[in-house]
């Protein structure tokens, strides 16, 4: 095992996935250091953060906020940036060996592909990155020789499988789902939820954009794109299970009929920590599996009827392009409404198809025209919400 000091950057520390970086980070026994933070506009925990782990730099990324913002117990060796310019400047110094890419949605894009332009291995919790771009993504990491390693626990799961497999024989990738807080519910109970009842998720502890997208199961029609561009699969040959345990990751299938799984309880500093020590493992204190007393696993596939976001993550994933950009915008754009009340729970994925149907199709755009469609499919969800 390497016994180097690996400096981490982790771009969105504030977040659900930021602060389980830092628990891993600080309990790695001296092998990480936390050398840069950032944060949009939760700047006095970003600072708070500082002051416990004193990295190198924090970046502040909404430059008003930062300016107006006293710093007053920011460490005296702690380097503030800010704006994009700031992420640009973290990613790329010499000294940061892994970039954890967890700032949520579309916003995150920006700084993952700053850091595979450095050339960085990137430590990937955005799953919107490849959502957005995959092709492009995928393609800029191999031109700058940039590693990409998942953090989402069902990519991690499919990851490690596969590095001790390998790829000879796979037949199918199989990513697990809780079910989300309503699996139990019928079509007719799903025309009336709350936001309440869309944020009482039955496994995870998650920020509410996620938990709502676990809700529609929308999370796992953006997880089945990102797999696509991950591992280089057609659509055909990435399926969905719903596990409600949440204990069994991930499987993979093979062509003799074998299948491996991959299994821990549900804790995301588990695939976190892996992703930081790849490609060694280290003992951690997370919550090991006790097989000393009985449990069961169940598995039981997805109904299409009641969770229809399978469907449209399915064809964005077959048909690439501008697809998977719109597709996440409406997403984020319907969720933000849902939670802010205006919108009905039953009616976020419609929102999406609509959007995703009337959009101009572009089967190889460039970044530039991905963000642009990125503000026109928000707007154009809003305008449908209003109608």
């Amino acid at each position: 095992m390497t016994t180097d000091v690996r400096n981490v950057a982790i771009l969105g520390s504030t977040g659900s996935i930021g602060r389980s970086t830092l628990e891993v980070i600080a309990q790695s026994e001296g092998r990480l250091r936390a050398s840069g933070l950032t944060a949009h506009r939760s700047l006095s925990e970003l600072e708070q953060q500082a002051c416990e782990a004193e990295p190198r730099w924090v970046v502040a990324t909404d430059s008003e906020q930062a300016a107006a913002y006293p710093w007053s117990q920011l460490p005296a060796k702690t380097k503030l940036l800010t704006g994009s310019e700031g992420i640009e400047t973290l990613v790329s110094d010499p000294e940061i060996d892994v970039v954890v890419a967890a700032i949520v949605g579309s916003a995150g894009l920006r700084g993952t592909w700053a850091a595979l332009e450095a050339g960085k291995t990137v430590a990937l919790a955005n799953k919107e990155s490849l959502v957005m771009a995959g092709a492009l993504v995928m393609d800029l990491a191999q031109q700058r020789g940039a590693t990409i390693l998942p953090v989402d626990s069902e990519h991690s799961a499919v990851f490690q499988l596969l590095h001790q497999s390998g790829r000879a024989g796979l037949k199918r990738i199989i990513l697990t789902a809780s079910g989300g807080p309503f699996r139990d519910y019928t079509s007719a109970q799903l025309q009336d939820v709350s936001v309440a009842d869309a944020l009482n998720h039955p496994t995870w502890d998650m920020g509410p954009k996620i938990t709502v997208d676990s809700a529609t199961m929308m999370n796992k029609a953006l997880e089945i794109i990102e797999a696509r561009w991950l591992f280089d699969l057609p659509v055909e040959n990435i399926d969905v299970v719903i596990h409600r345990q949440s204990i069994v990751h991930s499987l993979v299938e093979f062509d003799d009929g074998s299948s491996i799984a991959q299994l821990s309880p549900p804790d995301m500093k588990l695939p976190i920590q892996y992703a930081l020590s790849y490609p060694d493992r280290w003992d951690s204190s997370s919550e090991k599996m006790d097989f000393s007393q009985p449990f069961q696993l169940d598995f039981e596939p997805p109904d299409p009827a009641r969770f229809p976001a399978l469907e449209l993550g399915r064809e964005v994933a077959q048909q690439g392009g501008t697809t998977g950009a719109v597709l996440n915008a409406a997403n984020e754009a319907a969720v933000a409404e849902f939670l802010a009340g205006r919108l009905e729970f039953k009616n976020i994925v419609p929102a999406c198809r609509a959007v995703l149907d009337h959009h101009e199709f572009d089967a190889r755009p460039t970044l530039e025209q991905l963000e642009k469609i990125d503000v026109w499919a928000r707007k154009e969800t809003t305008r449908w919400n209003s109608v």
